[in-house]
């Protein structure tokens, strides 16, 4: 769905339609070019599996939020619908079209690609009916002394019998025959996989590797649940629940107690999705309806197989070479092999790219902290951490050594808020100062700040990134962190942990820093414009921007308005992108292409001309409404020259990348950029090797 917006102003530029994506239509398009990777044959097979499994999880988290706001628009009625640009009815419609012809192509990818390549490598996933005397003998032992507590067989008797149905568990409606009466009805099954493995390995004959899926187990052993029955057929269903807490806008009262309140009734919350198997009779499926109160916008058809989010944990057999050649990360030896490991951030600013650096040196700015004697406090915001968490463990070891701690804790993370709530007690047990969410906003800012006592007086150590301090997701997160003892962002970083402690508005302005709910939009604005009055001079000007996504409209608008002044804008936008390039008279000077491949591409960069003297910034900020003006977000600017340089080295691979860049246009095709004569290029290889050849004294 591509829609038009205009500006508010009255003026006749202002007046001018400009076209937009709607954001959800283009996560789809998004989530589709992660289902390209499961099709690539280029793409090693075992990742290939990995890419499904991604892709069911993207589209399961979608569906419990952004589907069911929309759902919950279109019950709300028509009054509260009319404040919103677009129809809910409308988007869920178009929403259902799409994901059902992926969902198609998804089965084809994995039944006739997939299934194919796996035998070929004599890895084989057998049905029932496939199995061996031997195997039938195994799969019926290991119902019996693992399943059979966790099935939970219950025939359905309309009006009288309803079991619930758990959010995204996996069931079986099971067509039955009675063996004396003759009579016919349904009964349903669950799939313990919340339980157990999914995929069993079977025994075998010598050199084949044959699995079953848990779901087949049960279906093998129906006869066992329903004695005096005959099994006349089964399908798969799944049904997935609201999991939006609804709390973002809270502005009174304990918000703590409502977010623990929520988080009970996640699960029960009304139905998303109702998957079910595309082979299933109109009859059972009307019963389902009736039996569940399901409506048909409700309903969304899939395979054989559901939560193939599991295919995260598909078997390996040790076959290392159908996985992608491993990327071992990088030391950075400045920080981690240096005794004196804060001087080495007084002497210059460092910058780590994990996943390609090792994050041994972030995990080593907090321990070093800990234990050194001269700290005297560390300041650190959290969104998303790790379960079993050094950086964590480091705060309350420092916290014991009697240095003050402060952690601001964001319990808003979605799918997130249970964990926080839970690292949150601990800390406090550990008598660190703890600052829950501020009421209606969300902070988003990736900061911490350490302060010593030296010679010359207090000095501030602060590390800067764009991903969370997440030890497990900083192997697969492409992201970029900065140390600094540069005052000039320290001390509107000491500034900002003030506001997060107190919530008192500071007297000084943020200069440097690009801060959420105080200079961000309208700083962003003023370098546009910047680059846009050079360009209606004729001088050289450009703009690079990379991010997560791309929604925002006023800054959809003011992008197009400056290249239609004749600002070269190029975008690297991983998800959604709103904004619609290459539009004859309207983006012509836009350019955009979207990078899908073995990390995720995290980090946000900001590149402005500046008349030569380019202003480079990181930030955690997308350009979407949501971060611009409802968080606390922290765009720093880069002011090393060496740091610089390669910020600008990484951006250049990523803009020339002809095997994993995808065109971004208004079709939402998703073409690969076509190679041409020159070198193959794959910035995430390219960037690996690039880190590994970059000398240590180009780092120090």
């Amino acid at each position: 769905m591509v829609k038009v917006i205009g500006a508010h102003s009255t003026t006749d530029k202002a007046k001018e339609k400009y076209p937009v994506i709607h954001r959800d239509i283009s996560w789809l398009s998004f989530n589709y070019r992660v289902l390209q990777e499961a099709k690539d044959p280029r793409v090693p097979l075992l990742e290939r599996l990995k890419f499904l499994a991604i892709y069911s999880s993207n589209l399961d988290e979608f569906f419990r939020v952004r589907v069911a706001n929309h759902r919950n628009l279109v019950r709300v009625g028509r009054r509260t619908r009319q404040q919103f640009d677009y129809d809910p009815r409308a988007i869920l419609k178009e929403i259902t079209q799409i994901v059902n012809k992926q969902q198609e192509e998804f089965s084809e990818i994995f039944s006739r690609q997939i299934v194919p390549q796996l035998e070929k490598h004599r890895i084989y996933l057998k049905r029932r009916l496939d199995l061996g005397h031997k195997q039938r003998a195994f799969v019926e032992q290991y119902f019996d002394e693992n399943m059979m507590p966790f099935v939970q067989p219950v025939l359905l008797v309309k009006g009288k019998i309803l079991p619930f149905l758990t959010n995204a568990s996996l069931y079986l409606m099971v067509h039955l025959k009675d063996k004396e009466d003759g009579k016919k009805q349904y009964a349903i099954v669950k799939i313990p996989s919340d339980h157990l493995p999914r995929f069993i390995q079977l025994p075998s004959l010598k050199g084949r590797r044959e699995i079953i899926m848990l779901d087949d187990i049960v279906r093998h052993c129906l006869s066992r649940m329903f004695p005096g029955y005959d099994i006349l057929d089964t399908y798969s269903i799944k049904l997935t629940r609201d999991a939006e807490l609804y709390i973002d806008d809270e502005f009174s009262g304990d918000l703590i107690t409502k977010i623990r309140s929520s988080l009970t009734k996640r699960q029960v919350g009304p139905p998303s999705r109702f998957i079910y198997d595309r082979e299933m009779p109109k009859a059972l499926l009307q019963f389902l309806m009736e039996t569940f109160n399901l409506k048909r916008e409700d309903l969304l058809v899939e395979g054989r197989y559901h939560n193939n989010s599991d295919f995260f944990k598909f078997p390996d057999f040790g076959l290392d070479h159908l996985k992608n050649d491993p990327l071992p990360p990088l030391p950075y030896r400045p920080l981690e092999s240096g005794k004196d490991y804060f001087a080495a951030i007084r002497q210059q600013d460092h910058l780590i790219a994990p996943p390609y650096h090792s994050y041994r040196s972030v995990v080593r700015f907090f321990e070093e902290a800990a234990k050194d004697p001269d700290v005297t406090e560390i300041k650190i915001t959290q969104y998303r951490v790790a379960n079993q968490s050094r950086i964590m463990n480091a705060l309350i070891d420092a916290a014991a050594a009697d240095k003050k701690v402060f952690v601001f804790i964001e319990v808003k993370a979605r799918f997130d808020e249970e964990a926080n709530l839970e690292w949150g007690e601990k800390l406090e047990k550990a008598n660190i100062k703890v600052q829950y969410s501020m009421p209606g906003l969300k902070v988003h800012s990736k900061m911490a700040l350490v302060t010593r006592k030296e010679a010359e007086g207090e000095q501030h150590y602060a590390y800067l990134s764009t991903g969370n301090f997440h030890e497990v997701t900083a192997k697969i997160y492409g992201d970029f962190g900065l140390f600094t003892v540069d005052k000039r962002l320290t001390a509107e970083v000491a500034r900002l942990f003030t506001f997060l402690k107190t919530e008192i508005v500071p007297q000084q302005k943020f200069e440097n820093l690009l801060v959420g709910q105080f200079n961000l939009r309208s700083k962003l604005e003023m370098l546009i414009d910047r680059e846009m009055k050079q360009a209606q001079k004729g001088k050289p000007c450009g703009i690079t921007l990379k991010m997560n996504g791309i929604h925002d409209e006023k800054m959809i608008r003011k992008l197009y308005e400056a290249g239609r002044a004749g600002v070269p804008i190029r975008l690297i936008v991983r998800g959604i992108c709103s904004l619609v390039p290459g539009i004859p008279g309207v983006s012509d000077n836009i350019q955009a292409i979207s990078i899908v491949d073995r990390y995720l591409e995290h980090g946000r960069i900001f590149i402005f001309h500046n008349k030569g003297q380019e202003e480079i910034y990181l930030s955690s900020a997308d350009w979407m409404t949501r971060n611009l003006s409802w968080r606390i977000e922290a765009i720093f600017p880069v002011y090393d020259e060496n740091i610089r340089k390669q910020i600008k080295d990484v951006i250049e691979f990523q803009w020339k990348d002809n095997v994993k860049a995808r065109l971004l246009d208004e079709a939402q095709s998703n073409l690969y950029r076509e190679q041409d004569a020159g070198p193959v290029i794959q910035s995430q290889l390219k960037t690996y090797d690039y880190f590994r050849r970059l000398p240590d004294a180009a780092q120090e």
